[in-house]
């Protein structure tokens, strides 16, 4: 049996946590992680984008309104909590649609639902406390770089790439600072060369055995396992 990592949850020999430098940055980020995903996912975006912030934190569960510590941020009069989740109503950042005088001398706290398009849907039913946020999105211009998973549609990202786009946006508003804006990149494509060379290779461990065909070739769907599509502005609002 393997040994793991409890902080990055992968394979001792293979931790990333070495070679992670947490980011400190003006923005809080609360990452609300569906159980299937903190349980089930190998990827695991999420938990690696967690790593790289100084200060985020992450909450697991589907009912947000009777946790605690979820409810105290949302409380707390020193923050501007903020779900990121897409609709008429979002600010879209990357238009500079939120402007440090907009924070009002607050911290701007953003929420991110990491779950499938079905798991964040239930989470967001599930709480009206965070049905209630002011809402921030953004606009892609490019496709994912997630190559070793389907997207529903083009705009879609993982956890990882929204964040990414986040702190750009953010510090193009003047609101944040990004000071390693290649490192969260550069771990997304360790972990996904080590996916890849586990399909290639049926003598390595890795839960595939078939080689990952390139995402042009692929016919988008919104199955159960598609990510949750942060972004479209036309995206309908919670159902």
């Amino acid at each position: 049996m393997r040994e793991t990592c409890y902080r990055c949850f992968w394979p001792k020999s293979l931790c990333w946590c070495s070679s992670i430098q947490a980011m400190p940055t003006r923005t809080k980020f609360v990452f609300l992680m569906h159980p299937k995903e903190y349980k089930q996912e190998k990827a695991a975006t999420g938990r690696l984008t967690h790593l790289c912030l100084a200060d985020s934190e992450v909450h697991v569960g589907t009912d947000f309104d009777h946790d605690e510590a979820v409810q105290s941020l949302l409380r707390d009069p020193r923050h501007l909590p903020m779900l990121v989740y897409p609709g008429a109503e979002a600010r879209d950042l990357s238009h500079g649609r939120l402007a440090p005088s907009d924070l009002a001398g607050r911290r701007l706290v953003l929420l991110l639902l990491d779950a499938t398009w079905a798991g964040a849907r239930k989470m967001l039913r599930l709480s009206p406390s965070l049905q209630r946020l002011p809402r921030v999105m953004l606009t892609t211009t490019a496709p994912s770089r997630y190559v070793i998973k389907q997207q529903p549609q083009p705009g879609c990202l993982s956890t990882l790439e929204t964040v990414h786009e986040l702190m750009l946006a953010l510090e193009r508003a003047g609101l944040d600072q990004y000071p390693l804006p290649e490192q969260l990149l550069t771990l997304f494509r360790r972990m996904q060369d080590y996916q890849i060379s586990c399909a290639t290779d049926p003598a390595r461990p890795g839960y595939r055995r078939k080689p990952y065909s390139q995402p042009s070739d692929r016919t988008p769907h919104r199955g159960a396992s598609a990510k949750r599509n942060r972004f479209i502005p036309d995206t309908p609002g919670v159902v």
